[in-house]
């Protein structure tokens, strides 16, 4: 089109590819689905770019994957550090792909390939590793302002910028989940300014499930096809759609699957009338309690049962519990038993089942 709106905001879903190497299990695919959100024209500084951060922290938290860091930096915090150190300006890109790498290899393997394949002499790169493993809120930013970078005039102005973002996410309420990370590169040559990336915290299994949202600023990508070059500033950001979704089936994988709360169980034939007293008792208390319905089921069929179906408890009836009136509790997950007294079981199994919930 031969007209451009001045202002235009628009979101939308799309099929891309671009990875060679997927990894199913972590939800990252050859082609996959992704929700983009822009921004195009004159806007006043960084509130586009600030309302790109509050919409990855809302649509995570709609989510309930409330663990989440939205890093954010600056392509021109990032080139003044190379120009500060001393990188030679036609080498700001490939080493800012290096510094790309922090977020999954050590310093040293980074340093390593600066030095090695780039071509950048070690002292250079130890003062580059200085700076690009720092991060912080203001803090940071009050640091590098009163440090030798701040005299660098393209940091300087990138450092502006980022603390001007840091306000307006405080104003709107996302500033607890910003961390200002100088190791952010995000190595796609496009960005001219912030830049960030949403990081889901380790899961309880210690996997590393890494990046489900980032985007930042690009002002001089879509003005090479406005007429006459004109300049059309743009901010946005990508949702990963199917990474977001592989999370969730995972943690469904792990979330109760019945709203049963006890199972009643005997390891011994003949005890279906005992099972069944026991079960009324817990219905009568207003406790989600079932049994098999079978005459005389396998203990362990019974346990695995409530293992599959997620049933926290499991209460257990057998001819020395009757003959001492007693019935044992067993927690589905850590598998300890307790035996209680037959008058009180329902109070004790209220009680462990509340310690369940605690724990989860």
């Amino acid at each position: 089109s031969n007209t451009v709106a001045s202002q235009r905001k628009q979101w939308y879903q799309r099929r891309v590819r671009g990875r060679d190497n997927p990894a199913m299990t972590k939800g990252r695919y050859r082609e996959f689905y992704q929700c983009d959100i822009d921004f195009a024209g004159e806007y006043e500084p960084m509130l586009t770019d600030t309302e790109c951060v509050k919409l990855v922290c809302d649509i995570l938290k709609e989510l309930d994957m409330n663990n989440f860091t939205v890093k954010v930096n600056h392509r021109k915090i990032l080139d003044g550090i190379f120009e500060h150190c001393g990188v030679p300006e036609e080498d700001f890109r490939p080493i800012c792909s290096a510094v790309d790498k922090l977020d999954k290899e050590s310093w040293e393997d980074v340093k390593k390939e600066m030095v090695e394949v780039k071509g950048l002499d070690p002292a250079v790169a130890d003062k580059i590793g200085l700076l690009v493993q720092k991060k912080g809120k203001f803090d940071l930013i009050e640091e590098l302002e009163k440090s030798d970078l701040g005299a660098n005039k393209s940091a300087a102005a990138g450092l502006s910028d980022m603390k001007l973002l840091l306000e307006y996410c405080q104003l709107f309420g996302c500033l607890d989940h910003v961390s200002f990370d100088l190791s952010l590169a995000r190595g796609l040559d496009y960005y001219t300014g912030t830049i960030y990336e949403a990081i889901l915290a380790p899961d309880g299994k210690g996997e590393n499930v890494g990046s489900v949202a980032g985007g930042g600023r690009y002002d001089e990508l879509v003005g090479m096809f406005a007429p006459k070059g004109r300049s059309i500033p743009c901010v946005g950001v990508s949702i990963g759609i199917e990474r977001l979704f592989s999370i969730m089936e995972k943690k469904m994988q792990h979330s109760r699957t019945s709203s049963i709360q006890v199972l009643v169980a005997s390891g011994q034939k003949g005890l279906l009338k005992e099972r069944m007293k026991l079960l009324n008792m817990l219905w009568e208390n207003d406790l989600n309690a079932e049994m098999l319905y079978k005459a005389n089921p396998k203990l362990l069929t019974q346990f695995q049962h409530a293992e599959n179906e997620r049933i926290p408890l499991v209460a257990i009836i057998g001819e020395s519990e009757l003959q001492e009136g007693k019935v044992k509790l067993r927690n589905t997950v850590t598998k300890e038993e307790k035996l209680v007294d037959r008058n009180c079981f329902v109070e004790e199994a209220r009680s462990l089942l509340q310690g369940c919930e605690n724990e989860s």
